[in-house]
């Protein structure tokens, strides 16, 4: 008794695998399952109450504002100072308990050698809280007269 052998199809298969895509998008699904519950987690955050109409006043910022003029004299505070005046007041100004804003304003026309060492100055000084002011005056350039 003799046996046949089906003879196999030399074409190959058309269908696509389709168990291991279903195997990623489960291991996907099982992932972001897990992960949602720490997404929702909530931190509690104090946020400050209104007290109207029984609010203390501000505390006024105190500032002290360097100036720089056409003429290369530097203003502190409105008087004319000296380089060694500077220093030394910018030095007494670190010293105080809660230190004050420093604004630095040069005019237009202010030599840039002064503006230059006035910053040298404030720098060696060890300032903290400064910044330039009056900025905003020359967001536009223009052809000058």
């Amino acid at each position: 008794m003799a046996f046949a052998v089906p003879a196999m199809e030399s074409e190959p298969l058309s269908e696509l695998n389709t168990t291991p895509l279903i195997d990623v998008m489960l291991v996907l699904l099982v992932m972001f399952i897990i992960t949602i519950p720490l997404a929702t987690h909530s931190v509690e955050v104090d946020l400050p109450q209104s007290c109207q109409p029984d609010c203390p006043p501000a505390p006024d910022t105190v500032s002290n504002k360097i100036v720089i003029d056409a003429a290369g004299r530097v203003l502190w505070n409105g008087a004319t100072v000296t380089e060694t005046q500077l220093a030394a007041l910018l030095a007494e100004t670190t010293e105080m308990a809660i230190e004050p804003e420093l604004q630095f304003e040069p005019e237009a026309n202010a030599s840039y050698d002064v503006a230059a060492r006035t910053l040298r100055t404030i720098k060696a000084s060890g300032v903290s809280k400064f910044g330039f002011v009056g900025n905003e005056k020359y967001r536009q350039f223009g052809m000058a007269d």
